[in-house]
């Protein structure tokens, strides 16, 4: 759509517009269903301020945006809590409006004052936004839209650990298996920390440790999550970060790390490399499988009998290696 489209008789302040894209998307509340005419209106209205938001935001392929207007418009969207708005309205919004929303989502996130994230930081005060925002991936009309603002988010690390953290994170163990391929794929693309998820599982906090490699694990031994797992299992700097929590001071967490660590041993379609970093840390990690223990009891005794096994194929793997 041409931005010129919407051209507005004067360029509007900051100011002013946030006020008419927040009277716009409250207008919203008071039409009905049966108000056709008047809803579309309203929503008309609503894509033209987003044009316009957009414009200021991104430039409007003549001109640079102004960057303090940018900071101004960041600045009070955040006072008007329109940023909140923005995510409940989301899905009574139509196809245009919601692009144009989330590629301003994705400036305005970015935007800092001093040191200071400002949307960043509203999030933070209003975290119910994010599980909105996880829970909207049910509606398959908008699903793709909250993907992206989703990733956006988790780009910070306060809204990656509150999502991680929260009960709706859960919901991605469903959305992953949903029968639409784009909302499914776009739910792995979102539920895929498994780049960043690296700084939760090596945090230095370790409530968070304990907490994201509990539901990695859950995740990743679940049936129906096989094939992710079996991906997972492939990358050398996943087995890397399982064998530095083989090592962390709390047993809990050991004992969560070895149930994941076991996988990447068991894989019978071991890559290379994979068998490479095994066969060179042979001896550290016989010593530290040794003094692993999971208690008493018969839980005790499956968990001696899958160590024994996994400390075998690890003997396998580098007696091969140091015979090639």
């Amino acid at each position: 759509m041409s931005f010129s489209f919407f051209k507005p008789s004067r360029p509007k302040t900051p100011q002013e517009l946030v006020k008419a894209v927040k009277d716009s998307l409250m207008a919203l509340d008071t039409k009905t269903v049966a108000e056709v005419k008047a809803l579309e209106k309203a929503l008309e209205e609503v894509e033209k301020n987003f044009v316009i938001m957009r414009c200021m935001l991104s430039g409007d392929g003549e001109a640079e945006p102004n960057m303090d207007q940018v900071m101004q418009l960041t600045v009070e969207i955040c006072k008007e809590d329109v940023l909140s708005l923005f995510i409940h309205k989301l899905p009574i919004l139509g196809w245009e409006a919601r692009k144009d929303l989330v590629h301003c989502w994705c400036i305005l996130l970015r935007q800092r004052e001093g040191s200071t994230y400002c949307c960043v930081q509203y999030i933070e005060n209003h975290f119910e936004l994010l599980d909105f925002l996880v829970v909207c991936y049910d509606n398959k009309e908008i699903a793709l839209n909250c993907g992206n603002m989703l990733r956006e988010c988790i780009k910070f690390p306060t809204l990656a650990k509150y999502i991680l953290e929260s009960t709706s994170f859960e919901l991605f163990y469903k959305y992953v298996e949903l029968p639409n391929f784009d909302v499914a794929s776009d739910a792995f693309a979102t539920f895929k920390f498994f780049d960043m998820y690296e700084k939760l599982l090596t945090s230095a906090n370790y409530v968070t440790r304990r907490q994201s490699l509990k539901l990695l694990s859950e995740f990743l031994l679940e049936g129906p999550n096989s094939d992710i797992m079996k991906r997972y299992i492939l990358e050398v700097r996943h087995l890397k970060v399982m064998m530095t929590l083989l090592k962390d001071s709390s047993k809990n967490i050991q004992i969560s790390a070895f149930h994941i660590f076991k996988v990447f041993v068991a894989n019978p379609n071991k890559p290379r490399e994979i068998k490479v970093i095994l066969a060179k840390n042979y001896e550290k990690l016989l010593a530290l499988l040794c003094d692993l223990s999971a208690g008493k009891g018969a839980e005790d005794e499956q968990f001696e009998e899958e160590k024994e096994l996994v400390i075998k194929e690890i003997e396998r793997v580098s007696h091969l290696s140091n015979r090639g």
